[in-house]
């Protein structure tokens, strides 16, 4: 938003001008844009299952005939199959067929124009109707595809159905699919669901005659970045088969401003080829980065089509057994993953979910994204590109081996979609050819050398389409030779080894290839569950003269490995690997496994199930505490987080001293229990654990206070949280307790609680419980998460759920083996 103001005004006016102003030139640009694009989310029908033909998604329907089944529910779009199933903890989550339905009043302004559906990602094999005929086809769940229908529009408006049944309005069917099929990628052997239907957006657009296809505005620079230089090609799409077009294109910075413009005329643009539009100079650009995300505009016009793409300035290196370097100096990669998974509604995520996402990972601290483990909506590339997030993308070959030419092809066919259609985001430096591709199980035969040879096709291949970029691969070592980077397995304290020994394991790998960046690493953690254990094995830690002493502490990290799973154990992995990291000045960077819990069919027996829960936050965005640990390490605005916020009540013996950290990037800090200072600790990294900011306190029996407050320069942040202490010793669990906790608005919060037989609540516990409700309610469950599932393990005696009430009477209850069931009425 740019607005300049010519006298001093009150910052409210500003802000109030700014929000008026934005909101005419969004009601602007949708106007301009409603005739060229529109999200085609509404007023959708949706089947999940297969039907007999084609004709039973359109014939005429009587009054309680027959033909009005199967029925079909009511949808909007994105959409996913397995928005509930997926994390459904009594079956498999589906996967086969299903259809989507619509009808359309379609009306093209461009003369001699074509109507267009263009998918922004529907899976996994997907066929697209008009009325009866079938108009188009794509293999793939991941990469954007149109469809031209208007051949098929125009012969339907001539048929009888279009004006007496149908109304004016064009019938659109689709089907989605995503059957087992061994010859496509991914591997159904993939650690994450590969889910089915339209679960991006899709649009109907209305185009000219001749339009690009692609457009490649390839920014670079001289090696003392005094000058820019912009070199713009672009294939067509060109059904009339015109011979030439000609036109403008210009380069305008964030304010607006031409800094460069031209004339084109391209002959002989009936072809499959690339055509030479443009080139520029730009004199002193603005370097693109994380801590400065500058974008630039490249406007394309050709008549009534304009185009619009936004480029940056960015130069990086990846340096031969050492560091990463962007625009010149070393910048550390300090990265996570995403997958496209959320609570509610699977792969169906809206661009809101998205940005909100994406603003936490940015809120973080990070620079750095492995998108995993396929091609990602262009809505998280923009917001990569605009927060300053830089990226490595790959294609969707992920475990079971190597099919045959079908499986290549589709291979082939993504790779080269997902370079053309993400080509000018200044965000991504990495194109990932495969993940885990030493990982068998496919099919009889698994010959290395074999996937040797179509990796190095791959790599050649992504070369080839996008020279100026580098290509990846994570865990495959008989090909760590073939990318550029590499990134071998290191998941010490979690898979292999203890988290201790992350240091010794890294270097020895960086030895290996010339280009290595560690992505994976972490464990995994299940939000709530707290121990008393893992920290007190970290009290004593180090020798008389106050260096740590490794070998007292394994204790804390061998719960990790044993199933403990608590935040506070994941946290101090967390927080040593991250310690670790910056004295490790020869790694170019790293990407921990992962942002946000997601589902996955392979792990049924996890404490959530079918969720992987290696997330610094949960399915919803629900922060755990990992996300302030890595905050205090990479976050530049100042922070502060007392650990436990999700830890209501901790346990001990009357008087014990009990460790208390917390996490900041401030330079001291300052603790407060019940109103006693507990003194100033100065920040460390290199203090384990919590950067030295954690102090030994004495609880008082009951409800305690605690307060901190930390300082940075001129700047005090603060936080503050309640935690009740226990003393009272428990046995094993013996009842199960169900009461009301709260109620807003239409939704009433459960909590079940696990007792000994004397009433002692067993913080310890792990029991698993099921929720059950009959009546008019509506249990808000299978969303894969600590308080929206209705399988789970307690955690730390505790099990939370919510409902809806619909304004009516419900019972909901509560059981698990080898007690009795408890019900509540509401």
């Amino acid at each position: 938003m740019l607005i300049k103001f010519t006298q001093r005004k009150s910052r409210q006016y500003v802000i109030i001008k700014r929000t008026i102003l934005f909101v005419i030139i969004l009601m602007i640009s949708q106007a301009v844009n409603a005739q060229q694009q529109i999200r085609l989310n509404n007023n959708w029908e949706f089947l999940k299952q297969d039907i007999g033909s084609i004709w039973e998604t359109v014939r005429p329907l009587t009054k309680d005939g027959p033909e009005n089944y199967p029925i079909w529910e009511k949808v909007n779009l994105p959409h996913c199959f397995n928005m509930r199933d997926a994390v459904d903890p009594d079956i498999n989550y589906y996967q086969g067929p299903g259809w989507y339905r619509t009808r359309l009043s379609i009306n093209n302004p461009y003369k001699n124009g074509h109507t267009i559906l263009h998918f922004e990602g529907a899976g996994q094999k997907t066929e697209v109707y008009v009325y009866t005929t079938k108009v188009g086809t794509h293999v793939g769940g991941y990469d954007e595809w149109f469809v031209d229908i208007t051949q098929a529009v125009e012969d339907f408006k001539k048929t009888g159905a279009f004006t007496t049944q149908f109304k004016g309005k064009v019938p659109l069917e689709i089907r989605c699919d995503n059957s087992r099929d061994a010859e496509t990628i991914p591997s159904q052997l993939s650690d994450f669901n590969v889910y089915g239907g339209i679960y991006r957006y899709l649009n109907l657009v209305y185009q000219p005659n001749v339009v690009v296809d692609n457009l490649f505005a390839t920014a670079a620079l001289d090696k003392q970045y005094h000058t820019g230089s912009i070199d713009v090609k672009a294939t067509f799409y060109n059904p009339e088969h015109i011979k030439q077009v000609s036109g403008t294109v210009k380069i305008t910075d964030e304010l607006g401003k031409t800094v460069a413009a031209t004339s084109y005329n391209c002959t002989n643009i009936d072809g499959d080829g690339t055509s030479q539009i443009c080139k520029f100079k730009i004199s002193k650009p603005h370097l693109w980065s994380p801590g400065d995300p500058y974008l630039y505009t490249v406007e394309f016009r050709a008549g009534e089509y304009v185009r619009k793409e936004k480029i940056g300035f960015r130069d990086f290196l990846f340096s031969d057994n050492g560091p990463f370097y962007l625009n010149g100096k070393r910048l550390f990669l300090r990265g996570t993953h995403r997958h496209e998974d959320q609570a509610g509604v699977a792969a169906a995520m809206t661009d809101t979910m998205m940005r909100k996402e994406m603003q936490l990972i940015k809120d973080m601290g990070a620079n750095f994204i492995r998108l995993a483990h396929y091609q990602q909506s262009r809505i998280i590339l923009n917001l990569c590109d605009s927060l300053g997030i830089l990226v490595w993308e790959e294609e969707p070959w992920c475990r079971g081996g190597l099919g045959g030419d079908e499986y290549k092809q589709q291979a082939r066919h993504m790779l080269t979609n997902m370079i053309h259609q993400h080509y000018n985001h200044p965000s991504i430096i990495l194109w990932g050819l495969g993940n885990e591709n030493d990982w068998p199980g496919d099919f009889p035969e698994f010959n290395k050398a074999k996937i040797r040879a179509f990796m190095t096709d791959q790599n050649n291949l992504a070369h080839q389409l996008d020279p100026t970029r580098k290509t990846a691969i994570r865990r495959c070592d008989f090909c760590k030779d073939i990318p550029d980077v590499y990134s071998p397995s290191i998941w010490a304290g979690w898979y292999g080894g203890e988290y201790t020994e992350y240091k010794k394991f890294t270097a020895d790998e960086v030895k290996k290839v010339k280009h290595l960046f560690h992505a994976e690493w972490g464990g995994d953690s299940y939000s709530g569950r707290n121990s008393e254990s893992s920290d007190k094995a970290l009290e004593n830690i180090r020798k008389s003269d106050g260096v740590i002493d490794t070998s007292l502490f394994n204790t804390s990290a061998k719960l990790l490995k044993n199933g403990d799973w608590s935040e506070n154990a994941t946290c101090n992995l967390f927080d040593w690997t991250l310690k670790e990291q910056e004295t490790m000045p020869w790694l170019s960077g790293s990407a921990f496994w992962v942002f946000k819990d997601f589902s996955t069919p392979i792990r049924f027996d996890n404490p959530l199930p079918y969720m992987n829960q290696k997330g610094v936050v949960e399915r919803d965005l629900t922060k755990k505490e990992i996300y302030y640990v890595v905050q205090s390490y990479w976050a530049d605005k100042p922070m502060v987080h007392i650990y436990g916020h999700n830890w209501p009540v901790r346990w001990g013996d009357d008087g014990e001293l009990k460790m208390v950290k917390a996490y900041s990037n401030c330079d001291k800090a300052e603790l407060f229990v019940n109103g006693k200072s507990y003194g100033i600790k100065k920040r460390n990294s290199q203090d384990f654990p919590a950067a030295g900011l954690r102090w030994m306190v004495s609880f008082a029996k009951g409800k305690n206070e605690l307060i901190i407050k930390a300082h940075k320069g001129n700047v005090t942040v603060s936080d503050t949280v309640s935690q009740i202490y226990q003393t009272e010793k428990w046995d094993k669990p013996a009842k199960l307790n169900l009461e009301k906790i709260a109620e807003t608005n239409d939704t009433v919060t459960i909590q079940a609680t696990l007792t000994d037989s004397k009433g002692v609540l067993c913080l310890d516990a792990v029991n698993w419980v099921n929720f059950s409700l009959t009546g008019d309610g509506t249990l808000l469950d299978d969303l894969g998460t600590s308080k929206g599932s209705r399988k789970l393990q307690v955690i730390n005696g505790r099990a939370i759920i919510s409902i809806k009430s619909n304004k009516g009477k419900s019972v909901v209850g509560v059981q698990s083996s080898g007690m009795q069931t408890v019900f509540l009425n509401l």
